[in-house]
């Protein structure tokens, strides 16, 4: 599934190719994904695109009204109307591509621009997510998402983790948390900051926290650098796959030599999700010790009492 890197990469590709751009006729395919098809076709024909920004996972094309007045009049500032919001799920992609080009299979949604290109949504699983949100709509549409991982400081980190008794990696991807980290990121994370996924957050120090924090920073920042992750289907506005796969330390790499101490990559289940570690230099947590069934707890007397 596209997270962070990936989707800041689509959206670095758009924000070159689409602001200043015309919407024309929106056409689609299938819908099981759009939450409200009909808006979308009757509101975004004739509105120009303002620009492209992204929170968590989540692509945000800002549209407004297309001014013109007078031909020697000075046309009327626009209006910021909604934005058409995008989840990408597991196999979105989002392309910008020249209207007589040949359609890729699975492409569900087309959206004609003034300069001879299309928008267009290809979704081979259509487990994305498409919808148009007015304005006044935004502040609740965005008020759950968690916060952003390259803009939340140390402080609020170790006081949003740091206060929760659930397994740390089970944290990472909880996107009312962090918004964007996946499970790409949270293990790489995870063995950069020498922590076990398991772990529970309210255990770890402040100087555990704080480490954390920055190799969060620093992978999501190196991804963000080499085009993201391409795993399987993602690729970037262009077309073009990522090579941060490249750099991955434990991610997929189970049955591995450790490239920093050489014991081998290992795989378990954490919140329901498959976790890679290295067994020796993600020490994993230590189990309570368990009372003998005959023991009783000792009690202590004051000598004087």
């Amino acid at each position: 599934m596209p997270e962070l890197p990936e989707v800041e990469t689509v959206v670095r590709g758009l924000r070159v190719s689409l602001p200043g751009r015309i919407v024309g006729e929106v056409r689609f395919g299938k819908t099981d994904f759009v939450d409200n098809p009909d808006e979308i076709a009757e509101h975004l024909p004739g509105l120009r695109i303002s620009d492209v920004t992204r929170r968590g996972k989540f692509i945000f094309i800002g549209l407004e009204s297309n001014a013109s007045g007078a031909p020697d009049a000075t046309p009327p500032a626009p209006t910021s109307l909604g934005y058409l919001i995008v989840h990408l799920g597991m196999t979105g992609k989002l392309t910008v591509i020249h209207s007589a080009d040949s359609v890729s299979p699975h492409t569900h949604v087309f959206f004609v621009l003034d300069d001879g290109h299309e928008l267009r949504y290809t979704d081979v699983r259509r487990f994305g997510r498409m919808l148009f949100l007015p304005e006044s709509r935004l502040a609740e549409f965005t008020r759950p998402l968690g916060k952003e991982p390259l803009e939340i400081s140390a402080d609020e980190f170790c006081q949003r983790l740091g206060s929760r008794r659930a397994r740390v990696k089970a944290l990472l991807l909880d996107q009312k948390v962090l918004g964007g980290v996946g499970n790409i990121y949270a293990d790489e994370s995870l063995f950069r900051a020498r922590l076990h996924p398991a772990r529970i957050a309210e255990n770890l120090t402040t100087k555990q926290l704080l480490a954390l924090h920055g190799a969060i920073r620093r992978v999501l920042e190196e991804a963000i650098r080499s085009r993201g992750s391409s795993i399987s289907d993602y690729v970037d506005s262009e077309g073009k796959r990522g090579n941060f796969q490249l750099r991955h330390r434990v991610y997929q790499r189970d049955g591995k030599p450790c490239f920093r101490c050489k014991a081998i990559i290992r795989r378990v289940i954490v919140a329901g999700r498959s976790s890679h570690f290295c067994p020796r230099c993600q020490p994993p947590p230590r189990k309570p010790r368990k009372l003998r069934k005959n023991s009783k707890p000792q009690i202590h007397t004051d000598k004087h009492g």
